[in-house]
């Protein structure tokens, strides 16, 4: 029997199939013992007006305002159209206290999570995401003006990158690694993504968050907090981790303040971020700080035809995305040589054809092109502001810089759409202003509008000179160029947190660490940086080779024994020789110190 045994376990096929037997049995017990991952599908009540083909039909607020006379409430209302979208009631500092209690019980149990479980957190919300854009961005066009395809770049895109690149890229950032010797977060622009951005950092690296929105996008934000509170609930954790509140400036340093609160990531203008900083100082809280810029992109002239157009097209993109109210928005377009009458000619054709409206009309005209077959699609390229708070100081820095030299050749004014709809609409004349010196007011002020201010330089030193000119901002820029000497000379010259080459905003699709210097704040977020810098970092230091190599105190040094009362030259002498035995230079140094220690040990 033995034999026969043996005869068919030679035999090539039985081993085969023994070893697949053995392979796959262990692959399943591998596979059953891993955690699953997997999204989990769910859903959430969608406010109807975010529906498709459903239209907007509220009232049209006489005064579009977030304030409402002899109230507290916090009126939501869409810019583009001035409809009402609701009221919120703002916090109170009771119900401030409440929420962070509520978010750090919750954030005990969660920093126990494992990795696999906050992965499978993040696939969930991202599966939502991208089931559900057209929700998404129709409430994001609502509650800001923006055009869908704006949206898209804006909210979604950048969203869903950044929730592909940390479930990739969280366990390998986070786990404790081996070296050798030798809670708040405070957004304004990008409703959806910068709700789900900080959502993000803080669920991978175990953290809670409050989300303490702008009052101008409460609306929205209601909704997109419930997505990521299903998204908890649906995978089995308390929705609680994240709170989201709206609330007055009056109340917001209570906020800022408070002893609970473990970080602060603010963006926002200089102004509102000194009064942040100085009211997290109370309670030594540390910050990130995102306050604004005046990014400039540098056009060089050894660029050719072809390379201008698309150049042009990156500018377009750049400066009138959002209708300019991007933070890392261009904001100034420096033109060297030749290049600064090829971009004016070339621009102004480009501008005067972007044509202004209410980016939801887009919507009611493709359903009418699909209802009767024909088209009636004029697409929106600029929508509108959220406010129409800086219509005067816009108005008033083009007139002064025009009265200084400047030549106004599109826009300069509020807009008046023709539509009767859209009467209480924030609109503004997507506008080219040329011949700008750094001597103006308004190369020294952030607008966050859709503005274009060229300035001509003489070389790439002068082209410097004017990109570091305005020494309030120092956030982004972008340099075009072929040269890789004129690249490098730029990105090394220009003063900006962040730079890109030949494009325009590329770093923060591509997860580096986002901020700037200087009057743009401190401190970064996003990446690895961004990822550790919301951890509590903690230095680890063990004994090698498993306990046999351990720290011992030479009896010279052995502070009340015998051995250790010893004359202090003798000490001084033998630590000498330690310091030479372990970074002595050369051999000789290194002879001497381990005599040394031999002869006073």
């Amino acid at each position: 029997m033995d034999t026969l045994v043996q005869q068919w376990l030679t035999k090539p096929i039985v081993l085969t199939c023994l070893i697949a037997a053995v392979s796959l049995l262990l692959l399943q017990r591998l596979l059953t013992s891993r955690e699953d991952e997997s999204a989990i599908a769910y859903e959430v009540d969608i406010p109807p007006e975010c529906r498709e083909g459903v239209k907007l039909d509220t009232e049209v607020l006489e005064n579009p305002s977030i304030q409402i006379p002899g109230s507290t409430a916090i009126q939501c209302y869409a810019p583009a159209t001035g409809q009402s979208l609701g009221r919120v009631n703002p916090a109170t500092p009771d119900g401030i206290d409440r929420a962070i209690a509520k978010a750090a019980a919750a954030q005990v149990e969660w920093a126990k999570t494992s990795f696999a479980q906050r992965r499978r957190v993040l696939r969930t919300l991202l599966k939502y995401i991208l089931t559900h854009q057209d929700a998404i961005v129709k409430a994001a066009c609502l509650d800001s003006g923006k055009t869908r395809v704006d949206a898209a770049f804006g909210e979604i895109l950048t969203t869903v990158e950044k929730l592909s690149w940390t479930i990739a890229n969280l366990e390998k950032v986070l786990r404790p690694d081996r070296r050798g010797t030798n809670l708040l977060m405070c957004y304004k622009k990008n409703e959806f993504h910068n709700a789900l951005s900080p959502l993000i950092a803080s669920l991978a690296t175990g953290n809670a968050l409050i989300l303490k929105c702008s009052e101008a996008t409460a609306y929205s934000t209601r909704y997109f907090a419930s997505i990521a509170h299903a998204a908890l609930s649906t995978c089995g954790h308390s929705p609680s981790l994240l709170q989201s509140i709206t609330c007055w400036p009056s109340t917001a340093s209570h906020l800022t303040s408070h002893p609970g609160i473990s970080h602060i990531t603010f963006i926002g203008s200089r102004a509102v971020g000194l009064q942040v900083a100085a009211s997290a100082a109370r309670s030594l809280t540390p910050c990130v700080m995102e306050l604004g810029g005046k990014d400039a992109a540098v056009v060089c002239d050894d660029v050719d035809e072809a390379e201008l157009e698309r150049i042009v097209a990156v500018l377009m993109r750049g400066v009138f995305q959002a209708s300019g109210q991007n933070c890392i928005g261009i904001e100034r377009v420096i033109a060297v040589g030749g290049v600064y009458e090829r971009l004016v000619r070339k621009l102004l054709p480009r501008i005067r054809a972007l044509r202004v409206g209410n980016p939801l009309d887009d919507e009611a005209a493709s359903a009418a092109t699909t209802e009767k077959g024909t088209s009636k699609d004029e697409p929106t390229d600029v929508g509108a502001l959220i406010s129409a708070a800086s219509f005067h100081r816009l108005e008033s820095l083009i007139a002064s810089a025009v009265s200084e030299g400047a030549q106004l050749l599109h826009g300069g004014t509020r807009y008046h759409p023709p539509s009767p709809s859209h009467t209480r609409g924030h609109y503004f004349t997507p506008t080219l202003l040329t011949s700008v010196t750094p001597t103006m007011a308004i190369s020294q002020t952030e607008l966050f509008a859709p503005i274009l201010l060229l300035m001509p330089a003489s070389s790439p030193s002068h082209a410097i000179s004017l990109a570091n000119s305005a020494p309030a901002y120092s956030l982004g820029s972008s340099i075009f160029s072929s040269s890789p000497s004129t690249q490098e000379l730029l990105t090394r010259s220009i003063r900006a947190g962040m730079v890109s080459v030949n494009d325009f905003g590329a770093y923060y699709l591509c997860n580096l660490p986002f901020g700037g210097t200087g009057g743009s704040g401190y401190g970064r977020f996003g990446g690895v940086e961004g990822l550790r810098g919301l951890c509590n970092g903690k230095s680890v230091c063990r004994d090698g080779w498993g306990g046999v190599v351990r720290t011992r105190i030479p009896g010279v040094l052995d502070l009340g024994t015998e051995g250790g009362r010893v004359g202090e030259g003798r000490k001084w002498a033998f630590v000498k020789g330690v310091v030479g035995v372990g970074y002595g230079v050369g051999a000789w140094e290194r002879v001497r110190g381990l005599w040394a220690i031999i002869r006073n040990g």
